[in-house]
């Protein structure tokens, strides 16, 4: 892709831009800053990546991976004001979830240890990570206040924390495993996602971009499934004082 057309993909913003100039919706300042930051963010990480990449150095890549996840933490916790230390409930879960995941992958060869793989694909799931851990805890805020009563009674005939929140653990982690189920159903139906597009953009055999995008689906299931798990557990017992009284949450 030339620095020509680079510079024309401009051309999209400006159309964005001057739809939300003709309908009023005052958006124009939004996305002319998450224009400029975007471009800023992504020139500054092709630089350092770069410079990683060179390295091969197993520093860099453990820095690179502990700002990702700091990063994410910080945007989901935005979620989950009032929470008690839920940034570092949710660090701790997506620190566990991101191991688990590359550690799997590399005792069974699936990816190569060198920054090229390490580094893009734990940014992905860190990502995915990150919107289910968002979706949970807007989940559990929103369900909590609607099953508030419902767990006072339980808690009034002798249920345990745990027994009382369930249903509404459960069904926060229900609804942070949704969108991995239906990208599932929809993959290379309604879209060709990002990683599998890439390679064959960059002149890899269809087949072998298949296989990598297959890998990172299936690892989004069950980060998505583990981030879900582990941080609904994590956070349903702060619903609760050490007398096992109902408290909530503020706001």
């Amino acid at each position: 892709m030339s620095s020509t057309a680079t510079i024309a993909t401009m051309g999209f913003v400006v159309i964005a831009i001057l739809i939300s100039l003709r309908l009023h919706m005052k958006l124009e300042k939004d996305i002319i800053i998450g224009t400029i930051r975007a471009m800023l963010q992504l020139i500054a990480i092709g630089y350092v990546l770069h410079f990683v990449f060179a390295s091969q150095h197993w520093a860099f890549i453990i820095l690179m991976l502990l700002i990702m996840v700091t990063v994410a933490s910080f945007n989901s916790a935005k979620r989950g004001k009032g929470i008690p230390r839920v940034f570092w409930r949710i660090f701790f879960t997506i620190s566990t979830v991101l191991s688990f995941t590359i550690g799997f992958m590399l005792l069974f060869d699936m990816v190569e240890p060198t920054p090229r793989y390490l580094i893009p694909i734990s940014g992905m799931i860190t990502g995915n990570s990150m919107v289910v851990a968002s979706l949970l805890l807007n989940q559990m805020k929103q369900r909590s206040n609607a099953m508030r009563e419902e767990m006072m009674v339980a808690l009034t005939f002798g249920a345990t924390t745990r027994q009382a929140s369930e249903r509404l653990t459960k069904e926060a982690i229900r609804s942070g495993m949704i969108p991995i189920i239906d990208s599932l159903k929809t993959v290379g139906l309604v879209q060709l996602p990002g990683m599998m597009t890439g390679l064959i953009i960059g002149g890899a055999n269809p087949i072998e971009a298949v296989r990598y995008q297959l890998l990172i689906m299936f690892s989004f299931t069950a980060a998505s499934a583990l981030t879900s798990m582990m941080l609904g557990f994590l956070i349903y017992p702060t619903l609760f004082n050490k007398a096992q009284q109902l408290k909530g949450w503020s706001n």
